[in-house]
């Protein structure tokens, strides 16, 4: 007799007087189906369903794993899993990499739009009701830009906003053209900062904001910007485990298990990032905004046994500082189908992640959104110290600290590693980051200071929006205690440290050549200190992957690593 027959037999007798043979208690359990007949070949579906549900959760995740590795179903049994599996399955098939997508029912629709309907003003009255107290000055700042301004009052100004993070260069991206997304960006921003506050989430939800940001997502299917802030809003959201159950009602788990499949490495992040937030039968850390794991960003039988953190510098970005050479330079690169060994948009996500397989990967953006508004936001920038407790605080609260890692950074990201190790090293509560540090990379990271500061102000304010350009200063008393306290305490910890230096000047523009980081600044006193031949802004960024930068970096990683990874 058949397995599949004899559960068919097994399924009918469950409910009646006969008693079960005591061989086969675990198909007596199965009660789900009563008296109810049930056809051979669904069988396995409903045994699943039923694992899923079990207490027991080795057996909970197996049987997930089971239904994501299945490929040979209809199309209406992945309904009736769709149909019937509780939250934590589907949220576990939406972390499986093989999962197909039709275990994902479409999310529930929407009400119908009225002829006035506004979803600009829709945004406005959310952004309103929520507190405006307790926020950053200039999220408070630019709260109330948005809701004063009106879409035709922005394209009258025909400004736009100042990015810093995309290629590393200051370009000037307008919204003149669709002034009504101005408006959305700058709602958009400002409910992320809103999101990161436990109380504010609790009104958004209440105020229908998942649903809102679920009409905006959809609406906005050629705008990745945008869609990329509203995951990041949900994201937040998820960090506070009693909203999961209606981010789950609502049908986001849906759109972030598509976006997860996205080829673009920072969609998928994104989502990658909400969904290990709301997966807490295999997540313990909790990514808050900005952390990203790049690997492993599926659950995975892979035991991980260290930690390699990305720091970009103020100029970049989590995603864009750390891809292959500027893609000006080596022609089309944003195609799904090329051979990512040949060529990826983060080099850590698809060549460190192949070739370090037990490594957990991290990469790290902050301020970007506030370096944006920086033009028009007249507050205090951020310094160093700020920023390091900061980031310190989100970093411990993914897990980091609980595991052998080593710091990789660019240009100012790496006094921001300086400065979190000497902060954390004052604190008992940080003492596992301290000791669990094997090593860093510094990428031209400018420890003595920068010829940045020789430069006029609006220059130096271009390159670095969002840090007192008098910290950068050769001069600079915080950049040389700096220098020095790090020094004596990395010496003392023995860390390993590797430096690499640009020797080309960087052309910002076609009028300015400047060599941000000199070899002289770049030496921290310890490690090896190899200069390259390529600007600032490509010092991070290897050709290809058998390229020196690659390399090098990789066999420190690996030898640094080495008695932890074989353990």
């Amino acid at each position: 007799m058949s397995l599949a027959a004899y559960c068919v037999i097994c399924c009918r007798r469950i409910g009646t007087s006969t008693p079960s043979p005591k061989s086969n208690t675990y198909w007596r359990d199965v009660h789900p189906f009563s008296t109810v007949d049930v056809e051979d070949h669904e069988c396995a579906v409903w045994l699943l369903l039923r694992k899923s549900k079990l207490d027991d959760r080795t057996a909970r995740l197996q049987a997930v794993q089971e239904m994501s590795e299945t490929h040979h179903w209809h199309d209406y049994q992945y309904r009736i899993i769709a149909q019937a599996c509780d939250p934590r399955t589907l949220i576990g098939l939406a972390r499986s990499k093989e999962s197909d997508l039709r275990f994902f029912l479409p999310p529930p629709r929407l009400p119908s739009l009225t002829e006035d309907y506004s979803i600009e003003e829709e945004l406005r009255q959310l952004l309103a009701s929520l507190p405006q107290t307790e926020l950053d000055e200039c999220i408070q700042y630019f709260t109330s830009l948005a809701l004063s301004e009106s879409s035709q009052s922005l394209a009258a100004q025909k400004g736009g906003l100042w990015c810093f993070g995309g290629n590393g260069l200051p370009y000037a991206e307008s919204f003149g053209e669709v002034p009504s997304a101005t408006v959305e960006m700058f709602c958009l921003e400002a409910l992320i900062k809103h999101s990161e506050m436990p109380t504010h989430c609790d009104q958004i939800e209440a105020n229908g904001g998942l649903q809102l940001l679920q009409r905006l997502y959809r609406l906005h299917k050629d705008c990745p910007k945008i869609q990329r802030n509203i995951m990041r809003i949900i994201g937040n959201m998820a960090l506070n485990e009693h909203l999961h159950s209606p981010i789950v009602r609502s049908g986001w788990v849906s759109l972030l298990a598509e976006a997860m499949k996205s080829p673009h490495i920072m969609e998928a992040s994104h989502a990658a990032r909400s969904l290990a937030n709301l997966d807490r039968d295999t997540v313990r850390e909790k990514y808050q905004d900005g952390v990203y794991v790049l690997h492993p960003q599926y659950r995975t039988s892979q035991p991980i046994k260290a930690d390699v953190l990305f720091i970009h510098g103020l100029m970049g970005a989590a995603f864009k500082t750390w891809r292959q050479q500027d893609a000006e330079q080596q022609g089309p690169t944003d195609q799904a189908s090329e051979d990512e060994a040949r060529h990826t948009t983060c080099w850590p996500k698809t060549w460190l992640a192949r070739d370090c397989p037990a490594l957990r990967i991290i990469s790290v953006e902050y301020d970007t959104s506030l370096s944006d508004w920086r033009a028009r936001c007249p507050m205090e920038r951020k310094s160093i110290a700020f920023r390091s407790n900061e980031l310190l605080r989100k970093l411990r609260a993914a897990g980091v600290g609980d595991r052998p890692l080593i710091w990789v950074s660019h240009s100012m990201g790496g006094l921001l590693v300086k400065k979190m190790l000497l902060e954390a090293s004052k604190k008992p509560e940080m003492n596992t980051v301290i000791n669990n540090t094997r090593g860093i990379v510094f990428y031209s990271v400018p420890h003595h200071g920068s010829h940045l500061a020789e430069y006029s102000v609006n220059i130096r304010y271009l390159l670095f929006p969002s840090l007192e350009v008098k910290e950068l200063s050769k001069d600079s008393p915080a950049l040389k205690t700096l220098q020095d306290d790090f020094l004596e305490f990395a010496k003392d910890k023995n860390f390993q440290v590797l430096n690499f230096v640009e020797t080309l000047p960087t052309y910002i523009g076609s009028m300015i050549k400047l060599h941000v980081v000199p070899v002289e600044s770049a030496d921290l006193g310890i490690g090896d200190l190899i200069p390259v031949d390529v600007n600032h802004l490509n010092i991070c960024k290897p050709k290809q992957k058998d390229a020196f930068l690659y390399q090098r970096t990789l066999q420190f990683i690996r030898e640094t690593l080495a008695k932890d990874l074989e353990n």
